[in-house]
């Protein structure tokens, strides 16, 4: 929900990035800020009362995610490029190999978020397309369609993401499968400014779904960025 996050992003925000009606440079507006700031965000996963620590490293084109639980720290990494990413698991000595596609659809630390889903992947899947303008939370919202391209891993066949017309900022995320039935809503609660007119996730609610009906939800918020807390940077 990473900019994801898991973005997101995702999980970073271009200010004002969605002006044009192009979903294309809609899509890209949501993605763009990650290759502008540097900075470490540090949060957690909350499902049934249980917290997992969670950290966010943004260095331009290279994202990590972590994870801490059961006294380890789990770490994977996106490296951005133009119009693509490629997905790595980053291992304890640092090393970097190709994230298996069998991992992708696995549970983070047994809450409702996926490394697909953290790594906002379908954000980066090709045509978009702009299907209609919706109010989400009282705030207009671009309404686009992403199809998931041929030989693409992941459960989701078709993501639907609702953009704000305005600020830039992805609200909401609905993804499905191929037969149409939904999957996962991720409902954006609350953005921050974290510096340069720069906006990225600070809470959202992520929920599992069976048709129209929740399965299991979990919350991810992310603290205010600031220097000391949690690991550092990118390995």
């Amino acid at each position: 929900m990473l900019r994801a996050l898991f973005a997101t992003t995702v999980l970073a925000i271009a200010n004002a990035s969605a002006q044009d009606p192009d979903p294309a440079r809609i899509m890209e507006g949501t993605r763009i800020a990650t290759t502008l700031q540097q900075s470490d965000l540090h949060g957690n996963l909350s499902k049934n009362g249980v917290k997992t620590p969670v950290h966010l490293f943004l260095r331009g084109k290279d994202i990590q995610f972590a994870y801490d639980t059961g006294g380890t720290t789990q770490r994977f990494h996106l490296r951005l490029g133009d119009g693509k990413y490629d997905l790595f698991d980053v291992g304890a000595d640092g090393k970097t190999t190709v994230f298996p596609a069998a991992k992708l659809t696995s549970p983070i630390a047994g809450t409702d978020l996926t490394y697909e889903d953290l790594s906002f992947q379908f954000f980066y899947w090709p045509n978009p397309k702009l299907e209609d303008i919706e109010s989400v939370g009282g705030q207009d919202c671009y309404k686009i369609r992403l199809n998931k391209p041929a030989g693409s891993g992941g459960r989701y066949a078709v993501v639907y993401v609702w953009v704000h017309t305005k600020q830039g900022a992805f609200m909401r995320v609905r993804g499905f499968d191929k037969s149409g039935a939904m999957l996962k809503e991720f409902q954006v609660d609350e953005i921050m400014n974290v510096g340069n007119g720069v906006y990225t996730l600070k809470k959202m609610t992520v929920s599992s779904m069976a048709g129209d009906r929740r399965t299991g939800v979990t919350t991810l918020l992310f603290d205010k960025p600031q220097d000391a807390g949690g690991p550092k940077g990118l390995r």
